[in-house]
């Protein structure tokens, strides 16, 4: 009887990165139920808004400056997100560690404004349904951004201990900016429904 061949991996990677990750995989999942989370509050903002004679009732429409002021510091942050991820592919250690510091800082930019945000509303939270799907609708985003942030943080610093020139960890990286990129592109409908629909 023939012996087979054994078959040598142990030259193979330890982890993947990217499609070849089940974490990329993971990722894509959470974004994937996270964002049909998103399109219901949307869905609940149009069919409370098609009930109501007038959009939003008794509220004037939202003030601009604190919503825009947050979107343009989000499309900003895009470029540094996109640059980690590029780095993190290259295991360019120095520069994915300077990236993810300042990809901290603008995970904590957006927390700031998101402060003046709800007062920018003109309506609380229990004071109709309006109030409740525009706060609902912050307060989902925000816990986007802050669980981001704090992957974030917990990256910088794997980044800069003795595990931070690790595949997984550049791995990791990436599907962070994944994250981040999306959490960008969910708030882009978000904004238009709560900032420029009452305007219309």
């Amino acid at each position: 009887m023939k012996e087979r061949p054994v078959l040598d991996v142990s030259k193979l990677p330890l982890h993947g990165m990217g499609t070849a990750s089940p974490a990329w995989w993971g990722t894509c999942t959470f974004m994937l139920i996270e964002g049909s989370a998103f399109g219901l509050a949307i869905a609940v903002y149009f069919y409370l808004m098609s009930l109501a004679p007038h959009w939003p009732p008794d509220a004037p429409p939202p003030d601009l400056f604190a919503g825009t002021g947050l979107t343009v510091l989000l499309l900003a942050s895009v470029v540094p997100n996109v640059l980690v991820s590029r780095w993190a592919q290259q295991r360019k250690l120095r520069r994915v560690r300077i990236g993810l510091i300042v990809m901290a800082l603008c995970g904590i930019a957006p927390l700031a404004l998101r402060i003046f945000e709800f007062p920018a509303q003109h309506v609380s939270w229990d004071e109709s349904a309006y109030g409740s799907i525009v706060w609902t609708i912050l307060g989902l985003h925000t816990v986007h951004i802050i669980t981001d942030l704090i992957d974030t943080l917990v990256l910088t610093c794997l980044m800069f201990s003795r595990h931070g020139d690790n595949t997984r960890r550049y791995g990791d990286v990436e599907d962070n900016a994944l994250y981040w990129n999306f959490v960008v592109i969910a708030w882009l409908p978000l904004y238009a429904c709560i900032y420029w629909v009452p305007r219309l």
